[in-house]
């Protein structure tokens, strides 16, 4: 992990302080780089929970939680109870980083794979996904699948790597040299609309590009390369290739029918 310096410190503190994402501002820049896992966390965490509609006391799973940043950031932001399960990170790595970011109260680190989640059906007011969901969410069979934990009225979220159109088969010439066989698991805001209503028991109220979504992305693989931390020179390329003609981050809210949840909570559109 590297050391940086006070101007260090300062500069990439000055370059991740975006206007749009003004809750995340409240959190050290080093810790996010320090856990990084992929794509800035918070600011994804931030975008999706922007259209749903958590309170304090609430339910929640985050799922595929990665190091636990977007536990932290719902536990903090919304006062909401978080079990943070994930199949990569253990969860007595998580549970530190959750005492130290003085959330061990509300923040339940589990160990769970998502199509075997060890909880009861109806238990969660909500489930929040940041930049996970597309590895596991993209079959017919999953949705009604997660759909049944939720409580009725209860909403689940995604944000995830996405496609301003699909391609089909044909990858575009200035994509194609950088394409990895994963990212095929990328789609389109109206793929994921569709997937979910014609496969599950939820009224999707949310399904679009994250505004300005790639040049997040883009800047945070250059934060991270000058700040000497881990990233992936091939996607940064080619995202400076794309600027935004092909890819960006989809986030979708949906609710599941019935009474209970937060019913006024998904914004239309």
């Amino acid at each position: 992990m590297p050391e940086l310096t006070p101007d260090q410190r300062a500069d990439v503190a000055e370059r991740l302080a975006l206007p749009e994402f003004p809750r995340t501002q409240a959190y050290d820049p080093v810790w996010q780089l320090e856990n990084l896992m992929g794509p800035n966390a918070l600011w994804l965490t931030e975008a999706l929970t922007g259209e749903m509609g958590l309170r304090p006391g609430m339910r929640v799973l985050d799922l595929g939680c990665g190091k636990g940043l977007s536990s932290v950031f719902l536990a903090r932001e919304f006062g909401v109870q978080v079990w943070a399960a994930d199949l990569w990170i253990q969860p007595h790595e998580n549970w530190e980083r959750f005492r130290a970011a003085d959330v061990g109260d509300r923040v339940c680190p589990i160990f769970a794979e998502a199509h075997a989640l060890p909880f009861a059906h109806g238990f969660f007011d909500a489930i929040v996904s940041i930049d996970a969901y597309h590895y596991f969410g993209t079959s017919e069979l999953y949705t009604e699948t997660i759909a049944r934990f939720l409580a009725p009225g209860g909403q689940i979220g995604i944000a995830v790597p996405g496609l301003t159109r699909e391609i089909g088969d044909g990858l575009p010439a200035h994509i194609a040299p950088y394409w990895e066989p994963a990212f095929w698991s990328f789609h389109s805001a109206g793929w994921w609309r569709a997937l979910w209503e014609r496969t599950g028991p939820l009224a999707v109220g949310h399904a679009k590009m994250v505004p300005g979504g790639w040049r997040h992305w883009l800047l945070w693989q250059e934060v991270c390369r000058d700040a000497g931390f881990r990233y992936d020179p091939r996607e940064l390329e080619m995202l400076k290739q794309d600027r935004g003609e092909l890819l960006g981050f989809v986030r979708m809210v949906g609710r599941r029918p019935g009474q209970g949840g937060d019913p006024g909570g998904i914004a239309p559109g």
